[in-house]
């Protein structure tokens, strides 16, 4: 089977750091280009400044990994050389660029939030499936053996019968300029660390979780919320809370509360590459701490991607599991 030509839109950090090093572990996919964008495509005034800049970060892709350089987004998405895209831009911006490379027959890898309204996503779902593309929301934690360590033993009674899901994720203050703090940027802690939170809830709780109450809040000078809280409940009566903030000390745990014990772990959104995350489960008086196997959650996530391009089934449910995801959002965010 032909490998997928995969281009980049924007040589972002996240793109360089995590990516690019994810995708060459990839045996399916082939990295075909990188592209910076011309002043009719950057959000505010590209200055020579800027566009050195960006045309240097560029650079480091195709001198590491090959690949052409492209000098402008349409370019990119023009070219007959290219299968795919990944998306790295602020979230204000990916239903834009997203629709574009629809319209020019990509599939989309996209990094979360997928767009900031779920009649955006809704909108790029429908026009994806009509022309059979793949599309796929980089919430790549999903992907972590963790999780799946932590259902069975749920399902084995280790806790009993749960009764409670906590989950908190929160990091401090990144700098005003941080494209999480501004609002025409798609900012805000709930399309940023709020998403982590929700789609841990939805895969703990399953497709009938559904948002009962919400809370969001911003701080003097911002015109984004930066911290708020969510309760989630499933057509079981399983409850899940979530925190989340920009502003906070750090937190990313997840607790979960039993009958007969709990299962604890704080890594559970962030684990880097080959990180061995600790789970602990208390029991009455017994306490005992599971050092797990590290795993590459942005390559499986990748890997993903791929199976999304190759399997039509698989593509639809993803389909719905992105709805899903962004119907959680919107319900907070009304």
């Amino acid at each position: 089977m032909s490998k997928i030509r995969i281009g980049v839109i924007c040589p972002s950090e996240i793109a360089y750091r995590r990516f690019m090093p994810a995708l060459a572990k990839c045996d399916g996919f082939e990295f075909a280009g990188i592209s910076t964008a011309d002043v009719t495509e950057w959000n505010g005034e590209l200055t020579e400044k800027i566009k050195q800049s960006e045309s240097e970060k560029a650079m480091r892709f195709t001198e590491e990994y090959g690949g052409n350089l492209y000098s402008s987004y349409k370019e990119l998405l023009a070219s007959s050389d290219i299968d795919a895209v990944y998306l790295p831009l602020p979230p204000a911006l990916h239903y834009k660029w997203g629709m574009a490379a629809i319209e020019y027959g990509k599939h989309i890898f996209m990094e979360k939030p997928f767009t900031t309204s779920i009649k955006d996503t809704k909108d790029l779902i429908d026009k994806a499936e009509k022309k059979d593309l793949a599309v796929h929301e980089n919430y790549m934690f999903a992907y972590h053996s963790q999780i799946q360590w932590i259902r069975n033993k749920l399902a084995e009674g280790v806790i009993g019968e749960t009764r409670l899901i906590r989950i908190d994720f929160g990091f401090p203050f990144r700098g005003s300029n941080d494209f999480r703090y501004i609002k025409d940027l798609g900012g805000g802690a709930l399309l940023d660390c709020g998403g982590y939170t929700l789609k841990l809830a939805g895969i703990l709780l399953g497709e009938t979780a559904r948002v009962t109450s919400s809370q969001l809040c911003s701080k003097a000078g911002f015109e984004v919320d930066i911290y708020g809280n969510a309760t989630l409940v499933n057509d079981q009566g399983l409850t899940a809370q979530v925190s989340f903030g920009m502003d906070n000390s750090y937190k990313c745990n997840l607790e979960i509360w039993g009958s007969t014990g709990t299962i604890f772990t704080n890594r559970i959104l962030t684990a880097p590459d080959g990180f061995e995350p600790t789970v602990i489960i208390k029991q009455a008086d017994t306490e005992q701490n599971y050092v797990l196997p590290g795993d590459d959650t942005f390559k499986k996530s990748v890997e993903y991607f791929k199976s999304c391009i190759d399997n039509r089934d698989i593509r639809k449910e993803h389909y719905k599991e992105i709805l899903l995801q962004a119907d959680k959002v919107e319900h907070i965010n009304k």
